[in-house]
């Protein structure tokens, strides 16, 4: 029997309308929550997510603004700007594209953003948070791989967690949530012995390797739920065959672009596993939600209001 095809599209529409009726209700109090964008240099692809997060915005009533530093941009600059993001009231969020020109410290300008402002839940202090299960701003992808999950009625408490990828944006952050939610949690990577052995143990398999449909079926346990969080462009017409052979729609897309969309989990998994994210339209689309939701969050939390029982689950 194939598996339930977790649709994360139609679940990131359902928590943008909820955080579009927050922005509503916090306006009526004069509030209006802030995001600040920081993209440096000329990346195309951060150039299309960027959009992407602006027009999210515009969506839900958030106010944005973007700031697009030269490509020579130095490390003194950008934290001069972040500085200035930090000190203004009406900026609630700092979002700071990576990647950042080669020249500039990554480190250094992501730690010099206010951690009630770390909408992207990556500094240190947030980090800290999660892992000792205080309330601060959490990953976007993994809170919403977590969102996935509690909205498809798929149960954590209890159960056997794998997550294959140890990224600090992904692979352990997603882990923490689990293990917060009471889910028995291995971290695999790529010194893990025997990785289908420990994949197949899995009740709720999470893949965050960036490697294209590495994950078969063999490493899957019959009906058990796989989240692909992978992102990889497909371009070359052999591994093209090896994941999507026979998929006329895949095909003409294909031909089209001379490339596809591809997850980390191989296609084949979905005739074994019980529930499974797309690839696309599955983790992707709730990044941006929860970035949205993330926004709305720090406004509350900077501000000292009571927390909806919608937010705190985060």
């Amino acid at each position: 029997m194939a598996a339930r095809i977790l649709d994360g599209t139609k679940m990131a529409a359902e928590i943008r309308a909820e955080v579009a009726a927050e922005v509503k209700a916090m306006a009526a109090s004069g509030v209006r929550p802030g995001l600040a964008v920081v993209l440096a240099g000329h990346n195309p692809a951060s150039e299309v997510y960027v959009r992407g997060k602006v027009k999210s915005c515009e969506e839900v009533g958030i106010y944005s603004e973007k700031h697009t530093p030269a490509e020579s941009v130095t490390t003194a600059e950008l934290l001069a700007l972040v500085a200035d993001l930090n000190q203004r009231e009406e900026i609630d969020g700092i979002l700071v594209q990576l990647p950042l020109p080669p020249q500039v410290d990554a480190k250094k300008v992501l730690l010099a953003v206010d951690p009630a402002k770390d909408v992207d839940g990556f500094h240190p202090m947030n980090v800290g948070y999660l892992s000792t299960q205080r309330l601060g701003l959490v990953p976007c992808t993994p809170a919403g791989v977590m969102e996935i999950l509690k909205r498809s009625g798929i149960p954590v408490a209890g159960q056997e967690a794998v997550v294959v990828g140890r990224s600090d944006i992904v692979g352990k952050p997603v882990a923490m949530l689990l293990l917060n939610g009471n889910a028995t949690v291995t971290v695999c990577h790529s010194k893990t012995r025997d990785l289908p052995g420990v994949c197949r143990r899995a009740d709720i398999l999470v893949a965050a390797i960036g490697r294209a449909g590495m994950i078969t079926q063999d490493y899957v346990k019959p009906g058990a739920t796989v989240i692909d969080v992978g992102m990889n462009r497909v371009s070359d017409r052999a591994e093209f065959d090896r994941l999507f052979a026979g998929n006329k729609k895949r095909e003409e897309m294909f031909l089209s672009k001379s490339s596809t969309l591809a997850g980390d989990v191989h296609p084949e998994v979905a005739e074994v596993a019980g529930a499974i994210t797309p690839v696309p339209g599955g983790v992707g689309p709730l990044t941006i939600a929860m970035l949205m939701a993330n926004t709305v969050k720090a406004a509350k939390l900077r501000r000292g209001a009571r927390l909806p029982e919608f937010s705190q689950a985060r």
